[in-house]
């Protein structure tokens, strides 16, 4: 198996040529294979107006599918793995975006990387994708420390005892000549219950994708583990007959971690059929989530209240409702704060810096609905604004207090978050 690394805004050529810097050759069958993968999930479901990436034609180079707005992982059917990191200003190396992008990850609510623990990840001798299998398999190891579940599932079968019901057409039918014999149906303790198939079906599935040979050691372990249970026939039908009762609490990380394998369900309804398999999840709200866990941990303090994705206010009576991404409280003198973060690389010299006149119409109704004051608007650092002379402000105007600030944030320093709490909220 082979693995591709592409980082937002770079492409994949399906030509040989060296292009220069942001082209990478795929292979042909694997690059029809992206792009019809693309075509298939182009503008539909959570994916419209973000594309997952992009399919055209450029003069001199001929079809290109370069990297958009989601990162993670697609799982071709020929083995092939791709990994889409992000783009890291001032960074060149792979592995600072796959650190980034993990570290990410761990941020996200009603994902399974709650367990993921940064300090004992090579990843500079592992790739995204096989982080992701270790992290399922240790789940599973897990899981099979504290006990598999068996449950009493319906049998039918043409036995030499009775027991159970007598099932008598079926009886009539098959024992005529055979009266030793009882056609019955009774309940068996048995470990072969849905949740069980569904993740043995996911270790099959991901000991055909693994290239670590570790994982693979691991996988085929566990797969010897269940070894008595049946692989899922039907996994949509397994997942709506699972038990989520108190004592199957044991299961959940691990099936959480199995619908991201077998349905895809990561932050986006990408297709995985045949083509392909994707782990895809949106920068912007990666980079959302990773920011406001961040101002969380440098704001410990009972002065202030944090509140993501606030819904109090909508712009008409109860309709069109405002979710600002942070809005900060200070509890003695209830002054706001109201935070957005926008996933884009700004442009000092362009037009009001490439700031979209929407985003700002967005803050200001913001200021005003919340009666706030700082309004700030937050971007990835690049080297396009390193020249500004000054912060960007823009300050309220006659009669009116909203005032909206921009910042930018440098991802690759841990402290990212330390300068914007010293200015707003010291």
């Amino acid at each position: 198996m082979k693995t591709y690394t592409i980082r937002e805004y770079e492409s994949f050529t399906r030509a040989k040529e060296n292009y220069g810097s942001g082209y990478y050759y795929l292979k042909e069958e694997t690059f029809d294979a992206l792009k019809q993968f693309v075509l298939e999930n182009k503008g539909t479901g959570e994916t419209e107006g973000l594309e997952l990436m992009s399919h055209s034609s450029r003069k001199g180079i001929g079809e290109i599918i370069t990297a958009k707005n989601y990162v993670g992982v697609i799982a071709m059917p020929d083995g092939t793995v791709i990994e889409v990191l992000p783009k890291i200003a001032n960074s060149t190396k792979v592995e600072e975006s796959q650190k980034l992008l993990l570290a990410m990850l761990k941020t996200v609510k009603d994902l399974p990387f709650k367990t993921f623990n940064m300090a004992h990840l090579n990843v500079e001798r592992i790739r995204i994708f096989e982080v992701f299998i270790s992290m399922f398999i240790n789940e599973v190891k897990l899981l099979v420390q504290k006990g598999l579940k068996s449950d009493y599932v319906l049998h039918q079968d043409n036995e030499k005892f009775l027991k159970g019901k007598l099932l008598f057409q079926n009886h009539l039918k098959h024992n005529l000549a055979h009266k030793e014999r009882f056609f019955v149906e009774y309940h068996l303790y048995d470990i072969n219950r849905p949740e069980n198939r569904i993740i043995k079906t996911a270790l099959r599935y991901l000991f055909r994708f693994s290239n670590s040979a570790k994982n693979k050691k691991d996988l085929h372990a566990l797969l010897n583990v269940f070894d008595e249970v049946q692989g899922s026939m039907n996994v949509d039908a397994d997942f709506e007959i699972c038990s989520n009762g108190r004592d199957m609490r044991a299961y959940e990380q691990v099936l959480r971690w199995c619908e991201v394998f077998l349905r895809g369900n990561s932050f986006t309804n990408a297709k995985g059929d045949k083509r392909a398999t994707a782990l895809l999840f949106p920068m912007e709200q990666l980079f959302e989530s990773y920011v406001a866990e961040h101002l969380r941990k440098a704001m410990i303090s009972e002065n202030y209240d944090i509140r993501l994705q606030d819904n109090k206010h909508h712009l008409f009576g109860q309709k069109f409702a405002m979710r600002p991404d942070i809005v900060v409280k200070h509890k003695q003198d209830g002054k706001l704060v109201v935070l957005d973060t926008k996933w884009k690389l700004l442009n000092a010299y362009s037009n009001n810096y490439g700031i979209s006149q929407s985003d700002m119409y967005q803050m200001y109704a913001y200021g005003k609905k919340y009666e706030s004051e700082k309004v700030v608007l937050l971007y990835p650092w690049n080297d396009k604004i390193a020249n500004l002379g000054s912060p960007i402000d823009f300050p309220p105007s006659t009669n009116d207090k909203v005032s909206v600030s921009v910042r930018f944030l440098d991802l690759t320093n841990k402290d990212f978050i330390q300068d914007v709490v010293k200015e707003f909220f010291s």
